[in-house]
């Protein structure tokens, strides 16, 4: 039976298709859908939904044409919906039937429901190597006089003309094309937000709060420090501050034995709760044939930060033992060496310290940078000058450090260049003269004649002791943990 009405149905529309101008369609196709609904109608007790409703099956093969009317008007039926998918509620009038089927299918005439408004996105560029802002601007769309009108808004915008890989930046360009915000970010905390205000732009720092989580590791030396550390997993970066912060006491090449140990405690930082880097150092100890030295951090009133022992004597010694933290003696202080160029006796008036290209160099000392520059033989050269009559100098560098130039001043193991073979160095190495009164001395030998630099003064100490004695309780459990961790037996 339901064939035979589907034949006629069918039959119906070819008729209608052949004989009739389009717009009797919609009409013949009404009046068929209601003939079936009232003549095929299902009781009350068939497909009755728990609802209440009735599933009324609308057979009705409409082509693609015959629907493109209904789209265009802002109808809400697809060329993908199913007719015989209407749910018609119970006793609902054959009048209202008609009138939402006619609805459905000749357009429905009410305006269509209004877009999503345009969402303007953030046009995002990570700094590279090589980048400049004028370019990073032309990139993104924007002109030359967009990139002034924001350099030229603020002291704050400076920043904007000494960018580093790594930076990022986001703008938002509306579709009017002209920049609306600006976001500069140094780092995942730290960053600046330019923001149009009628003809120029206002700037706001940036500034946001990592979670620090503690992280202890502990290591024993087969090697050397460095590959100690990178067994036991810990950042290349803080393996280095902690011979800094040990370098005035421990020769990291001549002193360390095999069996030697160490722990660090150090912070980890997190930003919503991704890893975003790494922070201080907080408490370590080392271990150097048979003698322990601890190192503790420690903030005094000013907000300077340094590292002490449980006594309160400063770790740091008025130089470093060496400016690098990874390398090997290619060549000692000698006054009678032979020059391996050319092959005359003279004298060798500082240390070479062979090492990859591209080591970080540090400054020895605090002082302040008289000459950043080409110097002959020297290659790169940088001549730090210091308090006490003492000066320092470093050379054959590949490159100078981000900011370092004459006049600038250094805290002492601040990066100042990278290690090359500049001037004439017969390889990647770095010489440096260490001179007392412009007197040139053994820099391997005068240190351990200087005094140390300023300790905690007795007056200070209490707030030394109250600052530090959680921390140093905290690190000596881990320890005691970790010694009771390896001295427990096999469970074989």
């Amino acid at each position: 039976m339901q064939q035979r009405i589907m034949h006629l149905v069918e039959y119906i529309k070819n008729f209608v298709l052949n004989h009739y101008p389009r717009q009797y369609v919609y009409g013949a196709s009404v009046l068929t859908i209601l003939f079936l609904a009232v003549v095929f109608l299902p009781s009350p007790s068939e497909n009755k939904s728990e609802n209440g409703q009735r599933n009324i099956p609308l057979a009705i093969d409409l082509s693609q044409t015959e629907l493109e009317t209904n789209i265009s008007s802002g109808s809400q039926l697809s060329t993908t919906q199913n007719l015989s998918d209407f749910v018609v509620p119970q006793g609902t009038p054959l009048h209202t039937l008609q009138g939402t089927l006619q609805g459905t299918l000749q357009g429905n005439t009410a305006e269509p429901e209004p877009m999503l408004a345009d969402v303007t996105l953030w046009k995002n560029v990570e700094v590279e190597s090589g980048d400049s802002i004028s370019a990073i601007f032309t990139q993104v769309g924007l002109s030359a006089q967009d990139m002034f009108k924001v350099l030229n808004s603020s002291d704050e915008a400076k920043v904007l003309n000494r960018i580093y890989p790594g930076y990022q930046l986001d703008f938002m360009i509306p579709d009017e094309g002209e920049l609306e915000q600006l976001r500069l970010f140094k780092s995942p905390l730290e960053g600046y937000l330019f923001t149009l205000r009628e003809d120029s732009y206002d700037v706001e720092t940036i500034l946001k709060q990592p979670e620090y989580r503690q992280n202890f590791k502990v290591g024993t030396i087969n090697d050397s420090l460095f590959m100690a550390g990178q067994r036991e997993q810990i950042p290349t970066q803080t393996i280095m501050e902690m011979a800094n912060i040990f370098g005035g006491v421990i020769d990291f090449i001549l002193d360390p034995r095999t069996g030697d140990d160490f722990s660090i405690l150090y912070e980890e930082k997190y930003l919503d709760g991704q890893f975003i880097g790494n922070g201080e150092i907080l408490a370590t100890r080392y271990t150097n044939q048979g003698r322990t030295f601890t190192a503790i951090r420690y903030i005094n009133e000013e907000g300077e930060e340094g590292y002490y022992n449980i006594e309160g004597e400063s770790m740091r010694k008025a130089f470093l033992r060496s400016p690098l933290d990874v390398f090997r003696i290619s060549s000692n202080f000698n006054p009678r060496r032979r020059h391996p160029v050319l092959n005359t006796i003279r004298a060798h008036k500082g240390t070479d310290y062979a090492a990859n290209r591209g080591t970080p160099i540090r400054a020895t000392s605090d002082g302040r940078v008289t000459h950043a520059g080409r110097n002959g033989s020297f290659g790169n050269l940088v001549v730090v000058k210091h308090a006490g009559g003492f000066e320092t100098k470093y050379a054959h560098l590949s490159k100078y450090a981000n900011g370092i130039s004459k006049g600038d001043r250094v805290r002492q193991g601040d990066i100042i260049g990278y290690v090359g073979s500049t001037g004439s160095a017969t390889g990647p190495h770095l010489h440096y003269e260490f001179l007392v009164n412009g007197v040139h001395k053994n820099p391997r030998t005068i240190l351990d004649q200087l005094p140390q630099a300023v300790s905690i003064d007795a007056a200070e100490m209490d707030r030394f002791r109250t600052q530090t004695t959680g921390l140093l309780q905290r690190f000596s459990d881990l320890n005691e943990t970790r010694l009771l961790t390896l001295n427990q037996p096999s469970a074989d």
